[in-house]
């Protein structure tokens, strides 16, 4: 018997790789109190910073299984660009989800109007860059901007990946200035539809849901990073009720593997349950792997290789149902 298998590679929906950076350097302190500091490295990042850091977190990811990324950028172009040229180097696919950001967070991140945003992503999608559309939030684009952003999105036929209701105060925020949740207010812009990630979700309510659900949206699961920042849990038997479709990120990068991802998805499902068969082994792997795929518009990507003859697979009868189980990406045969 082969002492590897094949099977397909991760891919990490949502990302972003400077924020590696920050593991352990904000215990204690609340989402925003986090925020702030991570505001104060991405002011630091430089195009030369960007490329060599990034190069190193892909790396990281290749080596736990991820060979497809889906980088959530809001540093600047020539950033973006240093990126790319970062996942390439470490032998990964991405999609670049440029950042649309009107209002809030650092000078750097914002674009003077949705026509220069616009105007950014055509000429890194002249360069042949595979990107997204990628409004950062409710907080940071106002009701126009997403307006624009929902229709280019839908008429070019490109992802587009959007935070949402991920935490308590931005839901607040959202009904006092526009008298309605955040997800509500991105099916009234026209930024719902089936090429449509929301990014967390954690506190969608019931009605939110539904939205998600008629639309063909899906939802990207970050569970060690919300672990983390404390953002709560995704309501994954009511997702799942509504045949939403999950994928996974590495968002902050506090932690990189995907078994894990997926096991604190499975963990939250059958804690919220009551029972141990929410998710079935092959829907998880599904989640990790193709629903990702899809919601960076990616249609091949590199596979992997499982080292079944690992003290975490030694004897077991089926290596693959045992992996979200019971494995780290220790697992995962490096080149």
């Amino acid at each position: 018997m082969t002492d590897k298998i094949q099977m397909c590679g991760f891919v990490n929906a949502h990302c972003h790789a400077f924020q590696r950076a920050l593991r352990g350097r904000t215990e204690g302190a609340d989402f925003w109190a986090w925020r702030d500091t991570m505001l104060e490295l991405a002011r630091g990042q430089t195009t030369s910073r960007v490329r060599t850091g990034y190069a190193a977190v892909y790396r990281e990811l290749r080596t736990a299984g991820y060979t497809a990324v889906g980088e959530f950028h809001y540093l600047g172009l020539a950033e973006a660009r240093a990126a790319v040229e970062a996942a390439a180097e470490a032998g990964v696919e991405i999609t670049l989800l440029y950042v649309a950001y009107e209002r809030g967070g650092l000078e750097r991140f914002r674009q003077e109007s949705v026509g220069e945003y616009l105007r950014q992503l055509e000429q890194l999608r002249g360069d042949g860059v595979r990107v997204g559309v990628a409004p950062h939030s409710v907080r940071a684009c106002s009701r126009d901007w997403l307006v624009e952003l929902g229709r280019y999105a839908a008429a070019e036929g490109l992802p587009l990946h959007v935070h949402a209701d991920e935490q308590p105060r931005e839901i607040e925020e959202c009904i006092a200035e526009h008298g309605m949740r955040p997800i509500e207010l991105l099916a009234e812009t026209g930024c719902l539809g089936a090429r449509t990630t929301v990014v967390h979700a954690t506190h969608a309510d019931g009605r939110e849901l539904d939205l998600l659900g008629q639309s063909g949206a899906r939802v990207c699961a970050c569970p060690t990073t919300e672990a983390n920042l404390g953002d709560g849990f995704l309501p994954v038997e009511r997702v799942l009720h509504r045949d939403i479709a999950l994928c996974i990120g590495s968002d902050s990068n506090v932690r990189i593997d995907p078994l894990e991802e997926l096991r604190e998805l499975d963990g939250i499902a059958r804690r919220q349950a009551g029972r141990r068969d929410v998710l079935t082994v092959d829907a998880l792997l599904s989640i990790g792997a193709d629903e990702g795929a899809v919601s960076l518009g990616l249609e091949t990507w590199p596979s992997i290789e499982i080292d079944v003859a690992h003290p975490q697979l030694r004897g077991v009868e089926d290596p693959t149902r045992a992996l979200v189980a019971s494995c780290c990406a220790d697992v995962v045969v490096v080149d």
